[in-house]
């Protein structure tokens, strides 16, 4: 089985080396293209207005000096000599729950997989404290890791289809098991916005993303996380709206 590996914390992340250690457990043939430079919040953007470089760093491993998507493109296109049989994307420094899914680099890497009709499955590690850099622990992500893919092999996922993985941020041997949920509901709308000068002395602003939670239901990634279990969530790329295409039509043929 051929495994392509990416992420969107760049080529020398902590996470990727944990996903590697995951995926060596799976097969022997593994190829790594991640972006040269940490991406998070990309989403699925593509690098349009400047060429896009490829790196080799060893047998089997390349950076790309774009976006999560411009990784999986390269790695598909020009890297590998034949598709892979899986994609795994990360294992993200941070949770990709809900509404994050929208914004994650992780996750669109796995989106992009999808798309070229390729399983593809994407993995978060949550950490529950900010300020912590590389301190932040992947050990419940190490120690789960193939537990959770070795089955989702087997399912035969819906075309344009992939499966969000998120570990919660406790000790391997606490996490109480995994859940299939649906994806939950973040708003981001009151996050904070912190300013500060630059040593020229021109402002800058900085993003604080501080999810306030709004989910219909029990059954979804965030409360899984909380409840101490491994979130699994089958999520698809179609974003119509099925309840509204016949009420909105009415409006156009009245």
């Amino acid at each position: 089985m051929r495994i392509l590996l990416t992420n969107d914390d760049g080529i020398n992340a902590p996470g990727l080396a944990v996903l590697e250690s995951i995926a060596a457990s799976l097969s022997d043939d593994i190829w790594v293209v991640a972006p040269a430079e940490e991406q998070s919040g990309a989403g699925h953007s593509l690098t349009l207005n400047r060429p896009v470089r490829l790196h080799q760093h060893g047998e089997r491993r390349f950076s790309v000096s774009g976006t999560p998507t411009d990784a999986v493109t390269m790695g598909l296109k020009k890297v590998l000599p034949a598709p892979p049989d899986l994609i795994l994307s990360g294992v993200n420094r941070g949770a990709n729950l809900g509404d994050d899914v929208t914004y994650s680099g992780t996750v669109s890497a796995a989106m992009e997989g999808a798309l070229a009709g390729i399983k593809s499955i994407a993995l978060s590690q949550i950490y529950n404290r900010e300020g912590m850099g590389d301190q932040v622990s992947f050990a419940a992500a190490l120690a789960w890791g193939e537990k959770v893919i070795r089955p989702l092999l087997e399912f035969d996922l819906p075309k344009r289809s992939l499966i969000n993985i998120n570990f919660p941020d406790i000790v391997p041997q606490d996490i109480k098991g995994i859940k299939v949920v649906r994806q939950g509901f973040h708003d981001y709308s009151r996050g904070s916005v912190v300013e500060g000068t630059d040593p020229r002395g021109y402002r800058y602003f900085w993003f604080g993303l501080h999810g306030i939670e709004h989910t219909l239901g029990h059954n979804t990634d965030l409360e899984a996380i909380a409840d101490g279990y491994i979130s699994v969530s089958p999520l698809h790329l179609d974003l119509t709206h099925e309840a509204s295409l016949s009420t909105l039509s009415e409006k156009f043929n009245a």
